[in-house]
């Protein structure tokens, strides 16, 4: 059985890595926060001292990692990914990055003799948690293939998508759709407050017909109650959002809604609300 590394264990990296490691594989982990490491080794992962000593032990090396920042400093800093890279040793990214952070990433772990896979995924804290997330796949098709038993385990739905960076680049467009579905949502429900309307029944009203959905049923009743607890970070969603919105750019695609949305929450985190789960961009829409 192949030994798996991960790299980075926050909110949904912590998750992913402990389905893998109650699943029954052998899981070496590093955070930059060392005791983040502290409840994977309680469930019997084993801790490394850097990326560098978890692709050095491990066939195949995971990572959830917050930006693009992150994602490259992992790889190319001193201790990093590409120091201890055996010849072989499959790279899987699975943070949410633009497509030529991606690529970058994925020239450099080949130049080492090594193959990539980007792997972002749709989902938050609590579809980590379940190993329920979709997993949006692109690259090294063979890895894809031996990975497969890993990503089981953290996902209830894996997608090849051919070339690098085309993994990325769906992420982003998925998460640029829940974003804006985000922003209108809470506009309604402070709308509806405002105009004298009991938002619960709104709740319901949307359950019923065509515009129902999980993240609707599952945020609207906390956020009228004043209830963020973070799964997935109001930042994160911005910074998804802004390269959306640079990809647009790129391909010279108009993105009117996703530039809106993008503003209603650079708004929401100049006030002070970007650690806060990205459904607080209600508490923003309502003070204005």
């Amino acid at each position: 059985m192949t030994k798996f590394g991960f790299l980075g264990l926050g909110i949904m990296g912590s998750a992913m890595a402990a389905n893998l490691v109650r699943a029954g594989f052998e899981v070496v982990v590093w955070n930059r926060n060392p005791e983040k490491c502290a409840p994977l080794v309680a469930l019997g992962a084993r801790q490394a001292d850097s990326p560098r000593q978890v692709v050095e032990q491990c066939g195949v090396t995971f990572a959830m990692l917050a930006d693009p920042a992150a994602a490259e400093a992992v790889c190319f800093a001193g201790g990093g990914v590409l120091e201890g890279l055996p010849p072989g040793h499959g790279y899987v990214d699975m943070s949410t990055v633009d497509a030529e952070t991606s690529q970058k990433i994925g020239a450099a772990v080949l130049a080492r003799g090594g193959r990539f896979l980007e792997a972002p995924v749709s989902g938050s804290k609590k579809p980590a948690e379940e190993g329920t997330l979709l997993i949006l796949a692109a690259g090294d098709a063979g890895l894809f293939e031996e990975a497969r038993p890993a990503l089981d385990k953290m996902g209830k739905q894996s997608f090849y998508l051919g070339e690098l960076g085309n993994g990325a680049q769906m992420k982003l467009v998925v998460n640029m759709v829940m974003g804006g579905m985000m922003a209108i949502f809470a506009e309604a429900l402070a709308l509806a407050e405002k105009g004298g309307l009991d938002p619960r029944q709104l709740l319901e009203v949307l359950a019923g017909g065509a515009l129902a959905n999980p993240m609707f049923k599952g945020k609207g009743s906390a956020m009228l109650a004043g209830d963020f607890t973070v799964n997935f970070p109001l930042k994160h969603m911005q910074k998804d959002l802004r390269l959306a919105l640079r990809l647009g750019d790129e391909v010279a695609q108009p993105l009117f809604a996703a530039a809106t949305a993008n503003e209603a929450f650079k708004k929401a985190r100049s006030l002070g609300l970007g650690e806060e789960d990205f459904s607080a961009l209600f508490r923003a829409v309502k003070a204005d």
